[in-house]
């Protein structure tokens, strides 16, 4: 028997949205999968030629560039991030919907205008698409790469604005921040692996068409 397909899957916002999806794709994890307190990262389905791992989004893409899995599930943050050219993104899953914004404090905000900025000092986990931003507007970005607590930046002095993903703003607002530029609307896409879809694509083609199928009938019922 063939090696299973490993799917990758993320941890945390995703997660939630993915199950149903994934159910709708034919593919059942074990419970265990769905258990925030498991500390397990590769688990079975109800197909013996699918598993799944369980990972923090940005390795999400990494395993599935280098062909550790075959396929994933992951926020267009992440490939706007890394731009692996090993990966193909074929469906856009129609979950997960956020965006990534630039925030500032308040009271900043109150008589700011970024239409006037020529240089910011930015925290964030995304410096190639700060930088990119930036740059398309003819303002030098200076990034402070943080993985996680982004809104206290401002506060401590360590960056003036931040750029993160906003889903309803309330960690924004909880932390005296305002939105004050969206850089790009984002959903979790369908990853596949580029040599993985030439080598198996009679096992990687139905999976890809059936989540083509699985979104298009979530959105019709939505």
């Amino acid at each position: 028997m063939p090696e299973p397909v490993i799917l990758a899957v993320p941890k945390g916002r995703i997660l939630s949205e993915a199950l149903p999806m994934l159910a709708r794709a034919g593919i059942r994890p074990e419970p265990a999968f769905s258990d925030p307190d498991s500390r397990a990262l590769r688990f079975k389905t109800d197909r013996a030629d699918i598993e799944l791992i369980r990972v923090r989004a940005f390795d999400v893409a990494t395993f599935v560039a280098h062909g550790a899995a075959q396929l994933g599930i992951v926020g267009s943050d992440v490939l706007m991030e890394f731009d692996y050219s090993e990966l193909y993104a074929p469906v856009d899953l129609g979950i997960g919907h956020c965006r990534i914004s630039v925030a500032e404090p308040a009271g900043l905000a109150a008589s700011d205008d970024p239409r006037e900025w020529s240089h910011v000092r930015v925290a964030t986990k995304y410096p190639h698409i700060t930088r990119r931003h930036f740059e398309a507007r003819g303002v030098q970005a200076e990034c402070v790469k943080l993985n996680g607590a982004m809104e206290i930046a401002p506060v401590l002095g360590l960056a003036t604005r931040i750029v993160d993903l906003v889903s309803s703003g309330r960690t924004l607002k909880e932390n005296g921040l305002v939105e004050v530029e969206t850089i790009a609307e984002v959903s979790a896409r369908l990853i596949v692996n580029r040599a993985a879809f030439k080598t198996r694509a009679d096992t990687l083609g139905p999976l890809v068409a059936g989540f083509r199928a699985a979104a298009q009938e979530m959105r019709d019922a939505a």
